[in-house]
């Protein structure tokens, strides 16, 4: 992991503000703190210091632990079709009613 970019041009000084995750609403707060941790303690001992903050910002960005969660969810709903405990449209949960937001 590398924060720093290979060769340093003050173009490269310009444009690396341009890349990061501080639009997005869901994953600037953990960014932040991720990248407040390494101002902190420097990026080879923030690497361990800041372990945690790091986990979480990768994983709001990436999203494995939501990604193996649905595909739990989808092979156990499958399964119980094979089994014959869902029937054809049963497959899927019905909807929620239209005005239920």
């Amino acid at each position: 992991m590398s924060l720093t970019p290979f060769l340093r041009l003050p173009l490269t000084d310009l444009t690396g503000c341009l890349i990061n995750h501080q639009t997005y609403d869901k994953c600037g707060k953990f960014e932040m703190k991720m990248m407040e941790c390494f101002e902190a303690y420097g990026l080879e001992r923030g690497k361990r210091e800041c372990a945690d903050l790091i986990s979480d910002f990768q994983e709001c960005v990436g999203m494995q632990k939501q990604l193996m969660r649905f595909h739990a969810m989808r092979n156990e709903r499958y399964k119980q079709w094979l089994k014959g405990e869902r029937k054809g449209q049963e497959f899927f949960a019905d909807p929620p009613r239209v005005d239920a937001y």
